[in-house]
């Protein structure tokens, strides 16, 4: 997946904002709470990073292609960063952004939630 590709999924979820930040990194967030982080990495494979269930963090985090995201995986969160073949293949990839999204938007407050339509059903 390319950055390109990566911006316009995350730009398909609704109630998604973008910005760029941390040295060119691009940031998707859900109710101001990132989700998902394109960047850091210059060449053919793109570094995306995303946030994970704690059972799919013990799985993905030796998988080749993939390793437990700089910076946050240190400090005790569950994100996973892409960064390297084999890695997953797009389909995979866009079904843990997806989730990523799910898992931050569920953390957001109910009022929160609410005001953005998410998780009323």
């Amino acid at each position: 997946m390319t950055y390109e590709e990566y911006n316009a999924f995350c730009r398909a979820l609704p109630h998604t904002t973008h910005v760029v930040q941390w040295r060119g990194a691009h940031v998707w967030k859900i109710g101001g709470k990132v989700f998902a982080i394109g960047g850091w990495r210059a060449g053919k494979y793109p570094g995306i990073t995303f946030k994970v269930s704690p059972m799919a963090f013990e799985i993905l985090r030796d998988t080749p292609g993939l390793r437990p995201a700089p910076y946050l995986a240190s400090r005790g969160m569950k994100w996973i960063q892409h960064f390297d073949t084999p890695g997953l293949s797009d389909a995979d990839l866009k079904s843990y952004i997806s989730e990523s999204y799910e898992i931050v938007a569920l953390g957001l407050t109910k009022k929160k939630q609410k005001e953005l339509g998410l998780n009323q059903g």
